[in-house]
């Protein structure tokens, strides 16, 4: 075997032409632009802004959106391939596109207006302008209705106050979609615009994951948002949820692509690392590490690849979605340690993308619900009982 075997199901054969035109196109992408920066942008905890041009010149921005708002309008399975090419390069690289795309671009579209999804979604989809998504806060992460930033209805438009932590793009966002409670302790989402008085969005320091990626706070002090700044059709804590599904799906297959960097950079490692006079690819306690990986890739390929054909069939439902996010950023962080453990010391170095892969996966574990919510989420749907309180 001449290269590194990641479709051992044959899955290609289960693709339309136009699903494996876009995997190879991100693919591509990835192993020309991507990877050969990676290693020295998470090194110096910079994200790639050169590259937001190339991803919006390949339609990666709202991609399953519709093409009259200028997206590339494909399915959720070729949406899904995206993410999962794009998180072969850096969990911050897949972040940045779904941020964009499942948490900014699609509330807009699902709960906008037509004039805001005019104004706004064409020039998202061309990555000229840049949102970020706020929900979560400083004292209010697993538990969103507890939020404390407040909109109070006003003569000119709605006054908000408050904060949110743990912002990917914030720093560099035009634009914020924020979610917060009226007088009447309605959950409602706005459009904040950068430079709106009132509103900052400082950079968090000193990460030890998603360095290649940018972290804020979301601060507002008596900001004013004029009224044509609702997103009309968010009402209650149902709209961010829809969001979050959203994004946990393309986590899902985002996560698939990290373990099969892993993979593959073990595989190839251990073909040409001699010990004993022999490649450690020929021990058998190697060969047992790299066929746990194998099969575990291969089961969340499977997963997600009914994922998107429900969601493609308007069949899928969050519950679904926590048991693929759940399980495969769990598969992926195990495999990122295993292959880094078949490196030894050089897979702690950035020559290799396993120690990068793990201290990520470690932040996309918990974020979009951490893998103890999905698994009462799915409790839930088993049992019928809640509990979460």
């Amino acid at each position: 075997m001449s290269s590194v075997d990641i479709d051992f199901l044959r899955l290609e054969n289960e693709l339309s032409d136009e699903e494996k035109l876009v995997q190879q196109t991100v693919r591509t992408f990835v192993q020309e632009k991507v990877k050969p920066i990676i290693a020295e942008c998470y090194e110096q905890a910079r994200f790639p802004m050169d590259l937001v041009k190339d991803m919006a010149d390949l339609g990666l921005f709202g991609a399953n959106l519709p093409e009259k708002y200028g997206c590339a309008g494909v399915n959720n399975v070729a949406y899904g391939l995206i993410t999962q090419e794009l998180e072969a390069g850096d969990s911050g690289i897949r972040s940045f596109a779904s941020v964009q795309g499942g948490l900014c671009m699609y509330p807009i579209y699902q709960f906008g207006s037509e004039e805001q999804r005019l104004k706004y979604l064409p020039g998202m989809a061309a990555g000229k302008i840049i949102g970020c998504f706020g929900l979560t806060e400083p004292n209010s992460g697993s538990d969103p209705g507890s939020m404390r930033t407040r909109a109070k209805k006003v003569k000119d438009g709605w006054v908000i106050n408050g904060a949110k932590a743990w912002i990917t793009n914030g720093t560099i966002a035009d634009i914020a979609i924020v979610w917060a409670k009226d007088d009447e302790d309605v959950v409602r989402g706005f459009i904040v615009e950068k430079g709106t008085k009132g509103f900052t969005a400082p950079e968090v320091h000193h990460k030890l994951s998603l360095r290649a990626s940018v972290t804020s706070e979301l601060v507002f002090e008596d900001c004013l948002i004029p009224e044509e700044n609702i997103l009309p059709g968010s009402k209650g804590l149902k709209s961010p949820l829809m969001c979050l599904t959203q994004a946990r799906y393309g986590i899902a297959w985002g996560a698939i692509g990290a373990a099969t960097d892993c993979f593959e950079s073990a595989v190839t490692y251990a073909r040409q690392r001699i010990q004993f006079n022999r490649p450690i690819a020929g021990f058998q306690l190697t060969q047992e590490k790299l066929v746990k990986m194998f099969t575990e890739i291969t089961k969340a390929q499977l997963l997600c690849l009914r994922l998107g054909r429900m969601k493609d069939a308007g069949i899928l439902e969050p519950a679904h979605v926590s048991m693929a996010k759940m399980n495969n950023v769990a598969m992926a962080l195990d495999i990122a340690r295993s292959a880094r453990s078949i490196l030894g010391g050089n897979g702690i170095t950035g020559d290799y993308p396993m120690m990068r892969h793990m201290c990520n996966l470690e932040s996309v574990f918990t974020y979009e619900g951490t893998n103890e919510v999905h698994m009462l989420i799915l409790g839930k749907h088993i049992t019928g009982l809640e509990a979460f309180t």
